[in-house]
Parts: structure tokens; sequence; C-alpha cells
């Protein structure tokens, strides 16, 4: 899969049709737009996203997949009208680079701050209700270091899960690490495919739904504070 990120509708088609020519078996539209026009709306901005994917859909005759920003009003309902604009795979989430501010030479300035496992609940969260849904392929990003990490996702509906910061920590070795993590632990609770496994702590198979939704906000609390005493 290649991943394009565009600035125009004539650049998105253009590189899109290239990029099949090159041999590329799928494409990822990396929509990456930061909106600062006060006068734009959501409804606006939602609807330049299906404009892209309707105008490269009707180029290519690759999958294309579409790499989400989490920073939806209802991240469900934009997943499902990519998905009817022609979108074949929906990658949660995008995590946008912030600028930061060098306080000596008074400068904005990009610092590249990897991600930590924390980062992983807000995909597995989204992929957890969004799966059984959606008539697409289901890819996250975000937080997924280890081989419990990946298997988390897999639980929750993902059908690939994708790996960067742990890999600049660690080089591309370390997938080994993790595969074996992965393996060792089906082996253990008898899982004999992945496929036996994907989607079966979703918001549609576990046994309290309710556990992805905010419904679970002071139960959390309370957990925590036994946790947290029991420790210290």
């Amino acid at each position: 899969m290649v991943s394009l990120n565009g600035a125009t509708l004539g650049g998105w088609t253009t590189y899109a049709t290239q990029i099949q020519q090159a041999g590329a078996d799928a494409l990822e539209l990396n929509i990456y737009s930061i909106p600062t026009d006060l006068d734009r709306s959501a409804a606006e901005i939602e609807d330049s996203y299906l404009e892209v994917v309707r105008a490269v859909r009707k180029v290519v005759r690759i999958p294309v997949a579409v790499k989400l920003s989490p920073y939806f009003t209802n991240v469900a309902n934009i997943a499902k009208r990519l998905v009817e604009s022609g979108a074949d795979g929906l990658i949660l989430f995008n995590r946008f680079y912030q600028p930061d501010i060098d306080l000596e030479t008074l400068s904005v300035t990009p610092n590249l701050l990897l991600s930590t496992p924390m980062a992983m609940r807000l995909p597995l969260r989204w992929l957890a209700i969004l799966y059984g849904k959606l008539e697409a392929s289901l890819a996250a990003t975000s937080g997924i270091h280890t081989g419990q990490d990946a298997l988390k996702m897999l639980m929750a509906g993902a059908d690939v899960t994708m790996l960067c910061s742990v890999l600049l920590r660690h080089g591309i070795d370390h997938i080994k690490a993790i595969e074996s993590t992965m393996a060792g632990w089906m082996s253990e609770h008898e899982y004999e495919s992945v496929a036996q496994l994907k989607g079966s702590m979703s918001q549609k198979n576990c046994p309290h739904p309710s556990a992805f939704e905010r419904v679970q906000y002071i139960h959390a609390l309370s957990t925590y504070s036994q946790t947290h005493r029991k420790r210290w």
C-alpha cells in the first residue's frame, strides 16, 4: 500500500493514477487537512473528504483506503459516508504532528513525539464500535507497541494493525518479537487463527457493549480508585 497526501483535487487524481501505474497493490488517502477558516462549516469539510474519495475512486481500480482523523463530530457517520463514496478500507486514526515553540530561538519548530501505548485507546474504541457495521476493512494505527496491543486491536475488530513508533525505537526486527508474542498468546488460549479472535471483543460481540461508551465513566473512576489504593 502506498500513502498519498494531496493539496488539490487534480493532484489527488493525477498522483493516484501514477501510483497505480507504478504497480501499487492499494492506495491510502492520507487527507491531512487542518481547517483554520472560521467561516467554513463542518459539513463543508466532510464533503471535501468525500469529494476526494469519489474522484480517486473514479480513476483507479486498486483498493482505496482513507486514513481518518478522530476530530469529526460524528466519526461513525463520516466513516459510513466514506465507505458509501467508495472507500474500501478505513485507517483509524491519523496522528497529526503538532508544532512546538523554541524558547531560545523564538521560532516555531517541528517536534516529533513518538506514540505511547496509551494512544491506542482511541482507535481501539472506534474499531470496536464500527466493527460489523461497515462493508470495509478496518486498520488500527497509533500506540501499538507490543504483541498484546496488536491482539487487542484485532479483538476489537481490526483487520490489520500498523506499526511506526515502536519500530523507530527498536528497529524493524522488533516485528519478530511482536509476532512471537501474538503466536504464543494464541497458542496458550487455544486460538487456531486470527479470524477466530477478530472482532470477538467488539461492541457487537463483547459481554458488555456499553463499556465502549460514556456510560462506563463513573465505573472507570471507581475502579481506578480501588486499584490505586491496593497498589499504594
